[in-house]
């Protein structure tokens, strides 16, 4: 996948934007392709996903009002079809929409009205995050490993995760967030910090997308996951586990025993919530 941080005689980025506003679009458009970007654009629901079939972008603008159908179905039909960074745009600051959006396969999403220059930064961000979502580059024996905690399983080098048992259906960004608190379970993670390490993002304006994947993560793992420390940020907190399952009341890492997650999902299978 082509990214904005590579060399000029690369492939340019290829960007949909879904979006039914034609002075919206053009202005997108507009500065989208100052980037040097190639853009697509679609008006409606059916158009948007008949586009991102054809033209296989590298990433999609997508409101969330549009005729024919909403975009939140236009993003459940494309995930279902070939996953792809997904950044949403809504009209209305309403944290259910967001959460909603989320659980459907969105990865980022912004409320109108929004400056250009920032939703530019938010997807060159979200290009560079799915690039560094890729193989990691450790030792196999490393990314063999998966982390514990009490009843939570993370498989790092699956990108899968399983609670109590249960496979958990995460998009690429609520991954990363769980994995980022989980590599310091218990240490309280400022918003700032959460924003500069999952989403490689550091204007405070974008602290509200860190609490909404928060929220996210906790309708999808419990309430009892993630900790909030009022004013600072959050923790991962170590579940609880029955002794007689022979649970661990803390973070491990586990070579030596297999875990069983041949039942967890596949990395960014498309989630059912609404």
């Amino acid at each position: 996948m082509s990214t904005p941080d590579q060399a000029a005689s690369s492939p340019p980025v290829r960007v949909v934007v879904i979006e039914d506003e034609p002075t919206i679009t053009r202005a997108i458009a507009d500065r989208l392709t100052a980037e040097g970007w190639e853009v697509t654009t679609a008006l409606d629901g059916p158009s948007g996903v008949r586009t991102v079939a054809e033209v296989r972008p590298d990433v999609v603008v997508l409101d969330v009002m549009l005729p024919g159908f909403d975009g939140l179905e236009v993003c459940r039909r494309i995930q279902a079809d070939e996953p792809v960074p997904v950044l949403m745009l809504t009209a209305r600051d309403d944290e259910t929409d967001m959460l909603v959006g989320l659980g459907v396969g969105a990865d980022d999403y912004m409320t109108k009205p929004f400056s250009m220059r920032e939703l530019a930064a938010r997807l060159k961000a979200l290009l560079r995050r799915v690039r560094r979502a890729g193989p990691p580059a450790v030792a196999e024996s490393e990314q063999n490993v998966a982390m514990e905690f009490g009843d939570l399983v993370i498989d790092r080098a699956g990108r899968r995760v399983m609670r109590a048992g249960v496979p958990a259906h995460l998009t690429p960004t609520e991954f990363d967030l769980l994995l980022c608190l989980a590599n310091a379970p218990g240490t309280v993670l400022t918003r700032e910090q959460l924003l500069a390490d999952v989403w490689d993002w550091i204007d405070a304006t974008g602290t509200r997308t860190v609490d909404s994947h928060v929220k996210a993560l906790r309708r999808k793992l419990g309430a009892d996951l993630v900790r909030t420390v009022h004013g600072v940020g959050y923790a991962l907190e170590i579940p609880e586990e029955d002794d007689s399952t022979g649970g661990v009341a803390g973070g491990r890492e586990s070579p030596d025993t297999p875990l069983d997650i041949s039942s967890m999902p596949t990395p960014n299978e498309p989630t059912t919530d609404s």
